[in-house]
């Protein structure tokens, strides 16, 4: 994984090489709040999707996070209202819709949907293995 990090923020790239060359496959970011991380940034590339890669890389990056700040308590993010099959992606991996609902960024200039869009809060309690 390929890093990119400010104070609060990490950015990993995931990769696969083949035939000598490399291929960027997925990203995902970590804010890291008091004691929360944000889950974001988290894409597959279309090419690598259906085969397992993002539940490893959201796996990858729940065990980093614990890591990197040891005192986590939960695990949260936010998923656009619309897309129904990632929220349930999300729920089998562990993660519960809040009572959370924010509008959609358009004053952070992350571009201005033809529908109407919401931010649903997901949460994951963090779960300490001993």
């Amino acid at each position: 994984m390929g890093k990119f990090q400010t104070d609060h923020f990490s950015l990993f790239i995931a990769e696969i090489s083949a035939n000598k060359q490399s291929h960027v496959v997925a990203c995902i970011g970590l804010t890291f709040q008091q004691n929360t991380v944000e889950i974001g940034t988290f894409c597959v590339n279309s090419d690598w999707q259906n085969q397992g890669i993002g539940k490893q890389v959201l796996e990858w990056a729940e065990k980093k996070a614990l890591e990197i700040f040891p005192t986590l308590t939960c695990y949260e993010m936010f998923v656009l209202d619309a897309r129904t099959e990632l929220i349930q992606y999300y729920e089998r991996c562990g993660y519960s819709k809040t009572a959370c609902i924010e509008s959609y960024p358009i004053h952070a200039n992350v571009g201005q949907p033809l529908i109407n869009l919401q931010l649903q809060h997901m949460t994951k309690p963090v779960i300490k293995k001993t």
